[in-house]
């Protein structure tokens, strides 16, 4: 083992790093946001990948529990996978995945974060118990050789490290695909280069005592009620929101280490409380797309209120309200029933109520004075995520 790990020079490199300048977002208020939901919802990182998922095999040995597509007609957008390895016992293992290489432009380190929070909640939405999670790395950058690309390889090591250790979540595998660059002679004899952004997927794999508990993202019945778990704040850098508008700037989303561990019990012990009819995270969209999704999935209609969450997170503009990719954030519907209990499991913790289930086909955000900032059918928002990889 000596020789092994001492029996060769080391290799040293040197890394460097620099932030890239703060550069404040400008967002001009609208009156209406059914174009940008839409347009998001059809972007190529949100749109459906029915086309892709029925290519592949996930029935091997019939035991797939939550499958990659969910809801009234199975076309909605699962969280996360479960399995059932022993068709003999009730227990699952839950696969869930995170990332966003969006966020690397303003800073690797929070990029990776974001990627860690992501997969562990998306396994949580499903039943999955954070106490009980491994996570996986995949690495995928330009040249190393280069300091100030090493260095943000670096900055997103450290952040796994951090939040690894943080969550008591350890990486028990993973990979890397370094270099992944191309050079070439454009039509003015240049030699142009090419590299790939800072790019890491966290895989996250945990585990579900009775598969039978897990939960799916699809809303199931009219008049239960729809609450946001988590804070909410003016994290627009990198965003769907900005990108489908052609605008730049903002901050990209951090993560609280130390709130989102208690968020996350929260959560799991609301959904193995079976308090929990669905659950879904929030991540490129934000909001605005997360509830669209759990609707149309659920084929049920929706209605929100934007001025509890208004006055919780302090925030006065309705975009960034519906739109915002803040880290550790849920959507749960729950009975009106529950709705004691469940608040009681955030006592001390972000909640919102803000709203409900309807029979109607529709998904309604009311904004200022009660006025609709969002008012779009069903099926238009299903038709805007199913387009762009339509199959036949």
């Amino acid at each position: 083992m000596n020789f092994l790990h001492n029996g060769r020079p080391p290799v040293i490199r040197e890394a460097s790093f620099s932030p890239m300048p703060r550069r404040p977002l400008q967002l001009e208020p609208k009156k209406r946001y059914d174009t940008d939901l839409l347009k998001i919802l059809g972007s190529l990182n949100v749109c459906s990948k029915e086309w892709v998922i029925r290519q592949y095999d996930h029935e091997v040995q019939s035991g797939s529990v939550v499958k990659p597509l969910v809801g009234a007609h199975r076309d909605g957008p699962s969280d996360a996978a479960v399995v059932r390895p022993d068709l003999r016992s009730p227990r699952g293992i839950v696969l869930g995945c995170g990332m966003n290489p969006r966020y690397a432009d303003f800073d690797p380190y929070w990029m990776a974060a974001s990627a860690i929070d992501e997969a562990v909640r998306n396994c949580i939405c499903v039943g999955a118990d954070p106490a009980r999670m491994a996570i996986l790395d995949n690495f995928c950058w330009g040249n190393t050789e280069r300091p100030d690309v090493l260095g943000s390889l670096v900055r997103a090591a450290l952040a796994c490290h951090d939040v690894a250790v943080a969550w008591s979540t350890p990486f028990i595998s993973g990979k890397d695909s370094l270099n992944n660059e191309f050079s070439h002679i454009d039509s003015s004899g240049r030699r142009q280069t090419v590299s790939i952004p800072p790019s890491l997927l966290i895989s996250a794999l945990g585990q579900i005592d009775d598969v039978s508990a897990a939960v799916t993202m699809d809303a199931k019945e009219a008049g239960n009620l729809i609450y946001l778990v988590g804070r909410t704040r003016e994290e627009m850098g990198g965003s769907h929101f900005v990108f489908v508008n052609g605008l730049a700037g903002g901050d990209a989303p951090q993560v609280d280490l130390a709130a989102a561990p208690r968020i996350f019990a929260a959560v799991h012990s609301a959904i193995a409380r079976r308090l929990v009819r669905s659950c879904h995270d929030l991540s490129e969209g934000g909001l605005a797309v997360a509830a669209a999704e759990m609707a149309f999935a659920g084929d049920r209609g929706m209605e929100l209120d934007l001025s509890v969450l208004r006055e919780a997170a302090g925030i006065d503009d309705v975009g960034t309200l519906l739109f915002s990719e803040s880290n550790t954030r849920f959507l749960a519907e729950v009975p009106a029933v529950h709705r004691v209990e469940f608040e009681s499991l955030f006592a001390d913790l972000p909640l919102a109520l803000v709203g409900r289930l309807t029979d109607h086909k529709r998904f309604v955000v009311a904004g200022d004075e009660n006025s609709a900032v969002i008012d779009s059918s069903l099926a238009d928002l299903n038709l805007a995520w199913k387009s762009p990889l339509a199959w036949d």
